[in-house]
């Protein structure tokens, strides 16, 4: 296939899924009159519902597009990415999600800062949340710049500016509401396509997947069914895989999600659902890569994206034709628009809630006020993504995703699970943990070889390893404990009765 070829399915798919996305944000933004329609959809999904939308903003570019490429160009190591994304969600079912619906109102923020000073632990928190949003940005934006420059043959830096100014039009007028059923829309999608292609490769060797990993040894040796062609060392292997099990519990648009629900219970069965959906989905990412690997060849999806990231919809190429290519495209598009908006409305929500709100204007804030500060914060966003994606143009965006995925289990999550069930846990012990988790880990991207080589072009990174996770995750346990321990705070020590009390039964009243 040549970049920019007419597809006529491509062009038909996209136009019907944006109109679909923009009658849903019509409707949407008629609802959307308050913050809480705005921020949580009206506290008003269902579990099944909910179920799907957690996985419909899971499944990013880096699970279909990334992860299909990188088993495709790496073989078996790509299957770290499948099993650390997948095995993150019991951290969530049994840790994260009660306590988080019952405690929080719309950010995570809100459960840190329960019990402990609210406008510091809030800053620390925003600064965290950015820097994950940021990353996972960088990864969706990326991947839509490649779809479309492969499909139209537009220039990939417009290709990511018209991503950026539909996923606006989503978070900008129709909220938490839109984006939720936009959400449903493509987890449905993305699940069919991923099936019916994941199928036409089966078909190809008799339905046997041994048969097509043979095939791929074949052709490239027994090293695509060993690891160690992409994770070559066992540190970066064990950082990865810390990163992407414990990140999905620090994800801030992930959280954002059990606060669409009436209650904790409802919470517990929506990830029931989502841990479902997501399983089956990175099974089949597994028969893509090999499938892509095999009948694509990697030297043609190298010339292609150097990144891989477009194996899976040359593979639909190969397997369907030119309308398949179009319909596992559109999807794909989905699958992005889908994702930038949640990761969009998330950050909106820290600068505006738990910033502008309860930093600069102390909790006073009309709803009025917060909701005209929520929609600007979304069209900063929206601009950053743009630029982030630009800038980042050939890394492969699974890669990106598992950085995002280290900066939030090192900056968020041994802060949620501390201020949660350790009731000694202190406002300095937060906003150190925090700080620290967030700094130290993008101070090691920053000398790790992606950024030093791969960016920079220089000949050496100050640090050797590519994941920082194994090195963070644990000094921000740390320095939250000993931060804690050495400056007592006797208010957030009495607040967890108060806190385990709510957790355990709800709030008494929903506001």
């Amino acid at each position: 296939m040549q970049n920019g070829e007419t597809n006529v399915v491509a062009m038909a798919g996209f136009g019907i899924f944006i109109a679909l996305s923009l009658v849903i944000t019509w409707f949407a933004a008629r609802r959307t009159r308050s913050t809480e329609a705005f921020y949580a959809a009206g506290r008003s999904i269902t579990g099944f519902q909910n179920g799907l939308a957690l996985a419909g903003d899971y499944m990013s570019a880096a699970s279909f597009l990334g992860i299909a490429g990188l088993v495709a160009l790496s073989g078996f190591d790509g299957l770290i990415y499948s099993i650390g994304f997948l095995v993150g969600w019991p951290v969530v079912v049994c840790l994260i999600a009660e306590p988080l619906r019952n405690l929080g109102k719309f950010t995570f923020s809100d459960v840190v800062a329960f019990r402990l000073r609210q406008v510091p632990v809030r800053v620390a928190a925003a600064a965290g949340s950015l820097a994950v949003v940021a990353f996972y940005l960088i990864a969706q934006m990326v991947g839509a710049g490649n779809l479309i420059r492969l499909l139209f043959g537009l220039s990939y830096e417009v290709a990511v500016m018209i991503v950026g100014l539909v996923m606006l039009a989503y978070v900008l007028f129709g909220g938490m509401i839109a984006t939720t059923w936009v959400q449903i829309v493509k987890a449905v999608l993305l699940l069919a396509g991923a099936f019916m292609l994941a199928t036409l490769v089966l078909a190809q060797f008799s339905f046997n997947p041994i048969a097509l990993f043979s095939e791929a040894a074949r052709q490239y040796g027994d090293g695509v069914l060993a690891p160690g062609r992409f994770v070559s060392d066992p540190v970066d292997g064990i950082s990865l895989g810390l990163a992407l099990m414990f990140g999905t519990a620090g994800l801030p648009h992930i959280l954002m999600r059990f606060y669409t629900v009436p209650d904790a219970r409802t919470a517990r069965v929506s990830v029931a659902y989502a841990t479902a959906a997501i399983g089956g989905f990175y099974l089949m990412t597994f028969v893509l890569g090999f499938g892509a690997m095999v009948l694509v060849g990697q030297p043609a999806i190298r010339s292609v994206d150097a990144g891989g990231n477009m194996a899976a919809p040359l593979l639909a190429e190969v397997v369907g034709g030119q309308a398949f290519l179009g319909f596992i495209s559109a999807v794909a598009f989905a699958t992005i628009l889908a994702v930038v908006a949640g990761l969009t409305l998330a950050g909106a929500a820290a600068l505006s809630h738990d910033i502008y709100v309860h930093v600069f204007r102390g909790g006073r804030a009309s709803e009025k006020e917060e909701l005209r500060v929520a929609r600007g914060a979304t069209i900063l966003l929206a601009l950053l993504s743009i630029a982030l994606g630009i800038a980042f143009k050939g890394q492969n965006v699974a890669y990106m995703v598992g950085l995002a995925f280290a900066i939030a289990a090192s900056a968020n999550f041994p802060a949620l699970v501390l201020s949660v069930f350790w009731r000694k846990f202190t406002t300095r012990g937060a906003q150190a943990s925090i700080l620290v988790g967030t700094a130290s880990t993008l101070a090691l991207i920053w000398m790790s070889p992606t950024i030093q080589m791969d960016l920079l072009k220089h000949s050496t990174a100050y640090f050797p390893y590519r994941n920082p996770g194994l090195f963070t995750i644990p000094l921000s346990f740390v320095v939250g404990i000993v931060v804690s321990l050495m400056a007592p705070e006797p208010a957030a020590d009495e607040g967890f009765t108060k806190l385990e009390h709510q957790i355990h039964l709800g709030e008494e009243e929903d506001d």
